[in-house]
């Protein structure tokens, strides 16, 4: 078989996503809190870029975006290969004096070029007028002991040899949050090279340990073990949970009266004892870090119609370093045409990079800007009324409004925050799927279905809760057609048990 080397031409179109361009899409989907970190990392990196305090002189740039709504370039960080050639090619749009600034000629005035960045007026109102409540400076250094710490404390205080505390470790690394035994049993008593009865007796004395129960294996063994600590022993609640506890999880009080061949009453009377247990030991040492949310904007209502404010507060507030002027300005003097030519470089490409961080903010908070005009616009009985007046609503719904892809609108409603009359959600909440009336006549939002379905199970009565055939025809009646299944679905997100775990004899 003979191999034979040739030439061809081949002509071909490739989307090539610049660095600009993946940066301005980065900013794009970073909520505030973030975005702010990221400014705060480009200050110490870039030395062409300053933060400015309030009443500086008029070079400054607001990062912020105070001037984007103005001044911002519209791009739009599209997945599709034509629209992401358009915004690139928007986002490249030849600006002169940049073009000059780039290529180093001698006559490009920095005076000019800043206070022309600083020229366009903003249409988006300030926050930096308002103040947030942070958290006090004592809940921020505050450290709690992890049930670990507390385990091992206990630990250390018992009367075990090496080999048998060395055990105890390994138990104690294997716990999860709920104070539960993860791993396999036996490949922990292998590892510790001790007799497997003897290793028991050493979960046991760990299972005795502050929160008793912890290090169980599973449910039952740990309601037993805390069974057992009662003074004095009840013997029918340990029968309850040795041999019924299925039929103690359904409520099934009258099969474990009959199966013990007791009274109905005597099975109520030891399951308000069991109720009483701790299911989750590890769960008061559960260290769960508070999450504090900061709105990205804010809805107010002003008389009758709604005014939308960016959340300035907190963004370092950005200008270009007048010292790197005149070094730009020394090196295109510099006798030494190298070493003038090496710092006009550097600071043209540090200058470079500044302008595309500006620029990007600036289209962040424009786009952020006009995506939630369009939902206050399309949402507006949610404002007045509440959840259950929430309407359906896609991506494309707003993609259209505002003239950008639904990827774009994807990235600036994920993980970002909006605050309004009715409380603080995520923009990603107000896109819900369609659920169609029983006469066809209009549409409600899966959201709101799910709000009412919530309001139902909380008025139900606890000796005769609501199932979700009821829950349908209830529905049904309030012109809301919707299958069983969807409301069990519905159920499951919104962590509601089904009707025969939420009954309530006792």
């Amino acid at each position: 078989m003979a191999f034979e080397l040739k030439q061809s031409l081949r002509l071909s179109q490739q989307l090539v996503m610049t660095p600009q361009l993946q940066q301005a899409i980065k900013l794009l989907q970073l909520n505030r809190m973030e975005l702010a970190e990221v400014i705060n990392q480009e200050l110490v990196e870039n030395p062409i870029l300053e933060e400015s305090a309030d009443g500086s002189d008029n070079t400054e740039v607001d990062a912020s975006g105070e001037t984007q709504v103005a001044e911002g370039d519209g791009t739009s960080a599209s997945d599709t290969e034509a629209e992401q050639r358009r915004d690139e090619e928007s986002m490249l749009k030849p600006q002169t004096k940049e073009e000059q600034l780039v290529a180093g000629q001698d006559d490009f005035n920095w005076e000019s070029y800043v206070e022309e960045f600083n020229s366009s007026s903003s249409s988006a109102p300030s926050m930096r007028e308002v103040s947030e409540e942070l958290p006090s400076f004592e809940n921020v250094l505050t450290k709690t002991t992890t049930l670990e710490d507390h385990l091992m404390w206990q630990l250390s205080m018992a009367a075990l040899t090496d080999q048998e505390r060395r055990l105890g470790e390994l138990i104690i690394g294997n716990l999860s949050d709920d104070g539960y035994f993860s791993a396999a049993f036996d490949d922990i008593v292998k590892e510790s090279g001790m007799d497997p009865e003897d290793a028991e007796e050493v979960l046991k004395i760990i299972q005795n340990f502050d929160p008793v129960g912890v290090a169980s294996r599973n449910l039952q063994e740990c309601l037993m073990t805390q069974a057992k600590f009662m003074k004095p022993r009840q013997a029918l609640v340990e029968k309850i949970i040795e041999a019924h506890l299925p039929d103690l999880e359904r409520k099934n009080y009258s099969q474990i009266a009959k199966a013990l061949a007791i009274p109905v009453d005597k099975v109520i009377e030891a399951t308000r004892l069991i109720l009483e247990f701790e299911p989750k030991p590890g769960r008061s040492f559960h260290s769960s870090d508070t999450q504090y949310i900061t709105p990205d904007i804010y809805v107010y209502k002003v008389g009758d119609e709604y005014s939308i404010v960016l959340n300035e507060d907190g963004l370092p507030k950005l200008r270009i370093s007048p010292y790197y002027k005149n070094i730009l300005q020394a090196a295109k003097t510099d006798q030494s045409a190298d070493k003038g030519k090496v710092t006009k470089d550097y600071v043209q490409d540090k200058l470079r990079s500044a302008i595309w961080l500006i620029r990007s903010i600036h289209n962040r908070q424009k786009t952020i800007y006009k995506v939630t005009e369009a939902i206050v616009r399309r949402q507006r009985d949610f404002f007045e009324k509440g959840v259950q007046h929430l309407k359906p609503m896609i991506l494309k719904d707003v993609a259209n409004d505002i003239g950008m892809h639904e990827s774009t609108i994807s990235r600036v409603t994920t993980n970002k925050f909006v605050h309004t009359p009715v409380g603080i959600f995520e923009l990603k909440y107000f896109f819900n799927s369609s659920i169609s009336s029983a006469d066809g006549s209009d549409s409600l939002a899966s959201e709101a279905v799910k709000e009412k379905i919530r309001q139902m199970v909380a008025k139900e009565d606890p000796k005769n809760p609501l199932s979700d055939q009821k829950i349908v025809e209830l529905l049904r009646e309030e012109n809301i057609e919707i299958a069983r299944r969807t409301v069990a679905k519905y159920r499951d997100m919104l962590s509601i048990l089904s009707s025969s775990k939420r009954k309530k004899i006792i």
